[in-house]
């Protein structure tokens, strides 16, 4: 085991980052609490070493009690929930040591170990710190003052391995344990224990299927300890591949060039998407990794996929098992007619194989069987797709199937891979713990789920719409014809909402090629599209005899064409998906009201209005909805307004620029100044549930114009 002093780099590693800095660590030395937050947050920045969410860590140090003002051994372990790369001190839970193990004089055998977790609240030091997860136990029995749980894919390569007990045995000379697969939980400690007690001076136990203990005196000696037993781990399956045999068997398939792959999957994940949300809606992911491909493209691939995963953390984000598409890598994905008549009985047979996992193993207390959908997608020659409910846990299923698939390569280069056993992973998955932490969890939020894609979204109106959907949880395609004004809305985006909740890209609403584009990459980041908010325009302020034919041409090809090629595109996505969907069209009180100088911008905005309520009659039958709102003078953040167009509206009415805002205010009914905030208060209102049986409506967000009123 590594002393105290470091004297290590990253080049003493090959296959685990070294990232503990001295000069860091030894600004927290004597906060034994907040090194293990420093620890943590090092291990989790590497998923070789562990998946988001999961792992723990835990620390025990010597505290005063509140009450009797003695010395106690405390012990601080992340908390239920949490992430090790981004948890804070606020993340664990604080127990007293000698509570937690005196709970052994209650326990009533492992067919009652669930009653146990409420028993850990009678043994929280710190009242204001976090719940303790199921894994309390496993770190309170050992006596270590600092302990590592990590879900190494190396590791568990050999832990999933048929042979993996002698091979650890082998591989560390007897120095790590072993403890068989077993659920998580009091009784899973006290095997910790009794391995330990039968193994002194081991220095880490292996659990079969599982994960990986380490422990050490230190935070350091625990870092270091840790990634010196996964570095022998990845150095021995690294050492084995292809000597027993090729990997995964070899190649069958040769993958798509990288273009032909983003092109497909773009085309068929609303489909896939339309399939995986016939219960709930789902939001999609797609990645071509490399890993994928040598897995998906192996001979290996139908035998190994069936078989599921062995790590519980892998197994409650991926499924018992993905769905394996029956496509060639030439399809045609394009003929979406003649894909779903092909696919849709893989569905079919997918969710019969679920039912069936279900009622064979479930208890007579189980809870209700599930969304039966798959969650992995497997497209040889292309690549993975995850559906979930929402593009975090997509994304974080992905790299979950990419644990298990380093797993089960690793697993067959020693060995022969084992899965968990059909009734060990519905105990798992159905676990009544397991589902009260899900009944826990917030309600998801009204738009959650939701793919909205909103023209002119980097500023004005466009971006106000696009914060309302994210904040109201859709995940949002935000573009603009303006590069420098996307890049801007990018940045505020990704501080505000984080990388899950949205995708950019440069839209001019004239170039078919552009919509295209944009749209394939909604597909891609997110699966396909719900909402579309034909938002982006121009306007142009002029007497009719200073109105050019190129005035004319500018305003209809991007209020009136543009409205309807975005649509178009967006319609063809929706029909893919078959759930319907919600275009709004942000038009203007101009479409109904005359003014001067305004021949052009006017009359198109009416176009614009009319082609909402055409549509509206012919998209009824694909459940869409095609609504309006109609703003009215909406200067703040405006960039319609920068330029001639507030020039020209001052002249026509008589006032200055400066004087618009009041100026239109007091013409409305309610003396008010209208906000780009208002606007996306409305096209929330459309999409928000309430108003699911309207569709051909339009909505003025105009202070009260009378003029204005449709009827």
């Amino acid at each position: 085991m590594a002393n105290s002093n470091s004297m290590k780099t990253q080049n003493d590693f090959k296959y685990v980052s070294y990232l503990w800095d001295d000069k860091k660590a030894a600004e927290l030395k004597g906060d034994e609490v907040a090194l293990l937050v420093y620890r943590s947050n090092l291990l989790g920045a590497d998923l070789r070493l562990t998946n988001y969410g999961g792992g723990n860590t835990s620390c025990k140090i010597i505290a005063k009690d509140p009450l009797t003002n003695n010395e106690v051994e405390v012990m601080y372990v992340k908390g239920s929930g949490g992430d090790l790369g981004t948890m804070k001190r606020s993340g664990l839970a604080a127990l007293y040591v000698d509570r937690l193990r005196s709970l052994t004089n209650v326990y009533r055998g492992i067919e009652h170990e669930d009653e146990m977790v409420e028993l850990f609240n009678h043994c929280i030091y710190d009242l204001a710190s976090k719940a303790p997860s199921i894994d309390t136990p496993l770190h309170g029995f050992l006596p270590f003052k600092h302990i590592d749980h990590l879900h190494p894919d190396a590791a568990i390569a050999i832990a999933a391995a048929k042979d993996g007990k002698k091979i650890t045995q082998d591989l560390f000379n007897g120095k790590i344990g072993w403890v068989d697969w077993q659920r998580p939980g009091f009784d899973l400690g006290l095997k910790l224990k009794k391995c330990l007690d039968e193994n002194p001076g081991i220095i880490g136990i292996m659990l079969g299927s599982h994960g990986l203990f380490t422990w050490g005196d230190t935070a350091f000696e625990s870092y270091i300890n840790t990634l010196e037993v996964i570095e022998k781990c990845a150095e021995y399956l690294e050492k084995n591949y292809g000597k027993k045999r090729e990997i995964f068997g070899g190649q069958k398939l040769q993958s798509l060039i990288k273009e032909e792959r983003i092109n497909k999957a773009s085309a068929l994940a609303p489909i896939l998407r339309g399939f995986c949300s016939s219960s709930t809606k789902m939001v999609g992911h797609f990645t071509d990794d490399e890993r994928v491909l040598q897995f998906i493209n192996s001979n290996d691939l139908e035998r190994l996929a069936p078989m599921g995963t062995s790590c519980p953390d892998h197994f409650l984000r991926t499924k018992i098992s993905p769905l394996v598409l029956n496509l060639a890598t030439d399809e045609d994905v394009t003929n979406t007619s003649l894909i779903k008549e092909k696919i849709s009985p893989l569905f079919d047979a997918y969710r019969k194989m679920y039912t069936d996992y279900y009622n064979t193993c479930k208890h007579a207390n189980s809870p209700a069987i599930r969304d039966a959908n798959p969650v992995v997608i497997l497209y040889p020659g292309v690549g993975m797709f995850t559906f979930a409910k929402d593009k975090q846990t997509a994304r974080v299923a992905a790299e979950f199937y990419i644990n298990a698939i380093n797993v089960m390569k690793g697993a067959e280069a020693i060995s022969s891979y084992t899965s968990l056993p059909r009734q060990e992973a519905f105990n798992i998955e159905y676990w009544l713990l397991e589902e009260a932490k899900l009944q826990r969890m917030p309600k998801p939020k009204l738009l959650s789920g939701r793919i909205a894609l909103i023209t002119g979204s980097a500023g004005g109106i466009g971006k106000a719409i696009a914060k309302k959907f994210a904040d109201e949880g859709a995940c949002v395609v935000i573009n603009d014809n303006d590069a420098q004004r996307l890049e801007k809305a990018k940045d505020e985006f990704l501080k505000q909402y984080g990388k899950d909740a949205y995708t950019a890209e440069m839209l001019d609403v004239t170039d078919v090629s552009t919509i295209n584009k944009t749209y394939s990459a909604a597909s891609l980041a997110f699966g396909g599209v719900d909402i579309i908010v034909n938002c982006a325009g121009i306007s142009i302020s002029k007497p009719l005899e200073e109105h050019t034919e190129k005035d004319w041409d500018l305003l209809y090809d991007i209020l009136v064409k543009g409205q309807f090629l975005v649509t178009q595109k967006g319609v063809e996505i929706m029909r893919k998906q078959n759930s319907g969907g919600d275009v709004i069209n942000i038009v203007s009180k101009n479409a109904l009201v005359s003014g001067p100088n305004n021949a052009a911008y006017g009359s198109a905005k009416a176009a614009q209005l009319h082609l909402s309520r055409l549509n509206a009659s012919e998209l009824g039958k694909d459940k869409i909805r095609v609504n309006v709102v109609n703003p009215d003078a909406v200067i703040s953040d405006s960039k319609i307004w920068e330029g001639a167009w507030a020039e020209g509206r001052a002249k026509a009415y008589g006032v200055s620029v400066s004087e618009l805002p009041a100026y239109y205010a007091k013409r409305t009914l309610l003396n008010e100044i209208i906000l780009p905030e208002d606007i996306a208060n409305a096209c929330f209102a459309f999409v928000g549930g309430l108003m699911n049986k309207s569709t051909g409506n339009v909505l003025n967000v105009d202070g009260g114009v009378a003029m204005g009123f449709v009827r």
